[in-house]
């Protein structure tokens, strides 16, 4: 049950809330636009700000906490790993990144892993993987898709095919083009000598949380192998079990003919991958794995004795609780229930789509009472949720996410639609 918190905090905590934000406000760069909350600590699906209050967190520091905040088999890990080793370079070989490398390709082909520190940098390794892939014949050119997210680096920015993640920071790295996402023909016209690879997302998460075709996949793989092109996936948001396969594009093909044979040819992953702490990797199929050998790429913290344990409980945790099945089943239960209120209030919410405990829901447009100029009404809502004690991620401007812990409850879900709903209800008052 909620705790009962007054809504007016005393002197005392509303001083502590205007000390941290005074803090940011002095000596943190202004990158990011953050809500009004000054967090203090979690448990499970729950976080706590500096006035008590708890919050229904079905955000998951984006797609992040696949275990949830304070979840002991993370807090064991780091205890155990740090008292033994917690780094020592890669200049030697270690026993958890082995085995970590070992678990991801069992869970997803024959291949090899690059350990670095996230998603950004996990994709730089793929654009370098092209880069090399094409050299000798003078291909470079990657093609990505319209309203994609690659991360922010220079590269990764110009590899995202959104406009406003651009702004500033022209000219872009050059080699780079971006055609409609689930159009196989866009695609093949866009290929050119200079083409190397085409990366997409299984999901796209920033741009929208839109899910590939079983006949997007199949067909790039084809049209890759037609082409002498690599297939990259970005699983950075959508990997680690979150659509209920460990990668988007396994789930997406189930019982799909010719979908058990798929592999693309270089993954990326991060987020979940660490729970929270903070790491990426990146898988690449033979016979590719090969190609960055010593010298061609490298990172001094990535694939740390601490890291990859924790890792490598995190994948325990989540075979011994059957958390891949879990996101299957509170997904459904997660998505039926965003569709009940589309249904109900079809004034206010448009779609709803995505798959297991990756979903999003897109606003109608011209919704009044969530115009305001200078301000994306997903942010607007998102705004009023979080007064309501639940978090939620904008995408864009009309499209909110919701990318809970793995092992999100089912009690917790039912909270979280209940929330939802009540203030969706709200919006024409």
């Amino acid at each position: 049950m909620k705790e009962n918190v007054s809504q007016s905090p005393p002197p005392i905590v509303r001083n502590r809330f205007e000390r941290v934000r005074e803090l940011f406000t002095k000596h943190v760069i202004p990158s990011y636009g953050r809500f009004e909350l000054v967090l203090s600590h979690g448990v499970g699906s729950h976080l706590f700000d500096v006035n008590g209050r708890r919050y229904l967190d079905l955000g998951g520091g984006i797609a992040v906490c696949s275990l949830g905040h304070a979840h002991p088999a993370i807090t064991e890990a780091l205890v155990e790993q740090s008292s033994k080793l917690v780094h020592v370079s890669n200049l030697y070989y270690t026993e958890p990144q082995g085995r970590l490398a070992e678990a991801l390709v069992d869970l997803i082909g024959p291949g090899k892993c690059f350990f670095s520190n996230s998603g950004a940098e996990a994709n730089e390794g793929l654009f370098k993987l092209a880069r090399k892939f094409g050299h000798d014949e003078g291909r470079f050119e990657i093609i990505t898709a319209t309203n994609s997210f690659h991360g922010r680096t220079l590269a990764g920015i110009a590899a995202t095919g959104q406009d406003k993640v651009k702004k500033g920071f022209e000219p872009m790295v050059s080699g780079f083009r971006h055609v409609p996402y689930n159009d196989l023909a866009s695609m093949r016209r866009a290929i050119s000598p200079a083409t190397a690879a085409i990366m997409i997302e299984g999901i796209q998460g920033e741009g929208g949380v839109t899910p590939a075709t079983p006949e997007y996949l199949l067909g790039l793989r084809a049209l890759c192998d037609e082409k002498k092109l690599l297939l990259l996936m970005d699983g950075v948001q959508c990997g680690h079990f979150r659509s209920g396969r460990f990668q988007s594009f396994q789930r997406i093909l189930e019982g799909v003919p010719g979908g058990e044979k798929f592999l693309p040819d270089g993954v990326s992953m991060a987020k979940s991958l660490g729970g929270g702490f903070p790491m990426g990797a990146f898988w690449v199929r033979a016979p590719y794995a090969d190609l960055l050998s010593a010298g061609t790429h490298g990172t001094t913290y990535g694939g740390s004795p601490l890291a990859c344990a924790v890792a490598l409980r995190i994948l325990d945790v989540i075979d011994e609780e059957k958390l891949a099945e879990n996101a299957r089943l509170i997904g459904d239960f997660l998505c039926e229930g965003l569709e009940q209120i589309a249904k109900n209030y079809p004034q206010y919410v448009k779609t709803v789509r995505g798959m297991g405990l990756m979903l999003g829901f897109e606003l109608a447009p011209d919704i009044a009472s969530l115009a305001v100029e200078g301000k994306m009404p997903s942010s607007l809502l998102a705004s009023r949720l979080q007064e309501e004690g639940l978090l939620v991620i904008p995408a864009g401007q009309n499209v909110l996410r919701l990318l809970p812990p793995l092992n999100l409850s089912r009690g917790d879900a039912e909270e979280g639609l209940i929330m939802l709903e009540r203030v969706i209800a709200k919006l024409g008052a």
